[in-house]
């Protein structure tokens, strides 16, 4: 049972100054009230002047479907885990297990859901065979990118669907949004990729709607862990892969098999991560302790964001110096077609399930609202 170890903490948390910008101090004062609830003691005046009693100790054993030792994908848990435990005064623990340690791959939501592990740190789009939806509050092909997301999530309907699809489908979870990951690459090719013929008859690693996408081009589109994927690719059981960002596959060791990286992840612009909390856990809790593991998920999307955006300029940069890879982007014609086999894919999808349909035309209103503002707000992307 792994759980977060005192070697991998930074020994000068506590004692560090936080400063932060104007934009975020209405938000750190608010946070900063909270803990202050959420941490409270007994010696706490309550109602007719009797001690409040002190919300008890809990422990929450998570499983993640991540390796711990993943920039961004694992940093991100360590670091809800390390706040939590921190600001509670170690009133609240979050343990946490490897990938496979207490559950196996893909099973996390039915484990959390039975009581049989208290929580779980995933991304949704891997309850697609169960949940038509769930994909779609993960990433969504040519969708919206990480700040227009995260609007539609906490100021649209976003989160109320969210939790809908679960309790509709009977599962006894509570989901909060626990992390951001920006813009991760296209794929790992053991060739180049100059049209749609290359595509067929690959076999290759893929995830959420993006790979059903690469189904209908003619790919044999398989979803591996990321512990499976460089196996696979050494011994040919895949051709390509894609997984994440440019700092996670790099210390997957993709670039050691396959050396034509693709941009841009045209599948995945933006990708959440969940905590799913079993529902009874949950309620147990106090108020304070709540309110302490929601605010410690709403940090931890700013801390994967920032993560996410001020590292992967080095590792592009290592993969083209040190390890002869080569970086393409896709040509217009190709992002072309991968966009009109997508809007084939979400009509088929609407189609075939009302819930998706649902989500699916929510979103799309709040992103044609949103393009108002994000036409005339922001300035031009350099062109290519």
């Amino acid at each position: 049972m792994a759980g977060v170890l005192a070697s991998d903490r930074n020994p000068s948390m506590n004692h560090a100054v936080i400063r932060f910008p104007r934009i975020l101090s209405r938000w750190a004062c608010l946070a900063l009230l909270l803990l202050t609830v959420a941490c409270s003691d007994s010696s706490a005046p309550g109602a007719g002047g009797a001690a409040a009693p002190a919300a008890r100790k809990i422990k929450i054993e998570l499983h993640s479907e991540f390796q711990l030792n993943l920039p961004v994908l694992g940093t991100t848990i360590r670091h809800i885990a390390e706040r939590v435990e921190t600001a509670s005064g170690g009133n609240v623990r979050i343990e946490l297990n490897e990938p496979g340690a207490v559950v196996p791959h893909l099973q996390t939501l039915d484990a959390v859901s039975a009581g049989k592990v208290d929580a779980g740190y995933s991304t949704s789009g891997y309850w697609a065979g169960k949940l038509p939806a769930a994909p779609l509050f993960a990433s969504v092909p040519f969708g919206p990118e990480a700040g227009e997301y995260i609007a539609w999530m906490h100021h649209g309907n976003g989160l109320k669907l969210y939790q809908e699809m679960y309790d509709r489908a009977g599962f006894n979870v509570k989901v909060l949004i626990c992390g951001v990951i920006t813009p991760e690459t296209s794929g790992w090719f053991a060739r180049r990729i100059d049209g749609p013929d290359d595509l067929k008859g690959l076999k290759m690693r893929f995830f959420g709607l993006g790979g059903r996408v690469m189904e209908k081009l003619g790919v044999s589109v398989t979803l591996l862990s990321s512990a499976e994927i460089f196996q696979a690719l050494e011994k040919g059981v895949i051709d390509a892969t894609e997984y994440s960002l440019p700092t996670i596959d790099q210390k997957l060791g993709f670039h050691q098999i396959v050396k034509h990286n693709y941009f841009p992840g045209w599948h995945q612009q933006a990708t959440f991560t969940e905590m799913l909390i079993n529902r009874k856990k949950w309620d147990r809790m106090s108020p304070g302790q709540q309110a302490l593991i929601e605010m410690a998920c709403g940090d931890a999307i700013v801390h994967a964001m920032a993560e996410g955006e001020a590292t992967q300029f080095a590792a592009m940069r290592r993969n083209e110096t040190e390890h002869g890879v080569t970086m393409h982007y896709w040509s217009p014609q190709m992002l072309d077609l991968f966009r009109s086999t997508w809007e084939q894919v979400a009509k088929d999808e609407c189609e075939r399930d009302p819930f998706f349909r649902k989500v699916y035309e929510d979103l799309a209103a709040f992103r044609a609202d949103y393009d108002l503002w994000e036409r005339n707000a922001f300035l031009p992307r350099v062109g290519r």
